[in-house]
């Protein structure tokens, strides 16, 4: 796997901001091959303040092996700056990223990072991510690729443009949200916006965990900000996107929504904001 687009060229933050406690979680599955290039991308990057967290879910092919490898290579100090929860089973997705995000959490990171292992995320925009956050004091940054000037892979055919366009007003139409990539997955969370969610309570395994938390933190009163990303196709390994998780992403907005009508909850603002 090559990343062109994901170089340690990215957006200067000052140097307190830098130093913000971020945890970058990321989920693995047979991504031994992809691992490597994606943590030495994103450590080298001006953030001395991002860690890496690995979440494998019992990877056959020895991901967890090489995450235990780079929690070692990358000690400073004897202080290590990725780390590795692993998991007995594969329970999906949105399994791995609320242990994870919950762990980061729990080690004092103030915000933490969706990330995916296959390179389709891109490292250069994640201080863009977190400087947008602290000058905003969003809640939530999501890297849009629905937002002006965010872009897709080329080699995306037309098909798979139309389904992840669809997904999105599907589920943003149900739901009744404004966001323009409720389903993407490259999502920066504050520490704070995570306790309200409650992620021991979020239903979604699949994919459609990124609907359900950015739904979630809308009903909470969260601040969510937009910002345009380039989103690459993976160039190793194979999708995790199977019919079991494809019929969840369609049923999890429906679930939603219903829940939302028995309860007739309006929906809350904290601290005086409401979604944007």
């Amino acid at each position: 796997m090559s990343l062109p687009h994901t170089s340690a060229v990215s957006t200067p933050l000052p140097t307190e901001w830098g130093r913000t406690a971020m945890t970058v979680v990321m989920p693995t599955y047979n991504e031994a091959d992809n691992l490597p290039l994606m943590a030495e991308a994103l450590l080298a990057l001006p953030l001395e303040g991002l860690r890496l967290l690995v979440v494998d879910d019992n990877s056959p092919d020895g991901t967890g092996e090489v995450a235990e490898q780079l929690a070692e290579k990358y000690e400073e100090s004897g202080r290590r700056r990725v780390s590795v929860l692993h998991r007995t089973t594969k329970e999906g997705l949105g399994r791995a990223y609320a242990a994870g995000m919950a762990r980061a959490v729990a080690d004092g990171a103030a915000y933490v990072l969706q990330m995916d292992a296959d390179g389709s995320h891109p490292v250069a925009k994640v201080p863009e991510l977190l400087g947008v956050a602290l000058a905003t004091g969003a809640d939530v940054v999501v890297g849009s690729r629905y937002v002006p000037g965010g872009t897709l892979s080329a080699s995306w055919g037309l098909h798979r443009r139309l389904l992840s366009r669809w997904a999105n007003v599907y589920a943003g139409t149900i739901l009744g949200t404004r966001l323009r990539d409720i389903t993407g997955g490259f999502n920066l969370w504050s520490a704070a916006a995570l306790r309200e969610l409650d992620l021991d309570t979020v239903d979604s395994a699949g994919y459609s965990f990124q609907v359900e938390t950015k739904y979630r933190a809308v009903r909470a009163g969260c601040t969510v900000v937009e910002v345009p990303i380039h989103f690459e196709d993976r160039t190793v390994g194979e999708s995790k996107m199977n019919l079991a998780v494809q019929l969840e992403s369609a049923a999890v907005p429906l679930r939603l929504r219903a829940r939302r009508l028995r309860t007739k909850a309006p929906a809350r603002t904290r601290h005086g904001r409401g979604p944007r």
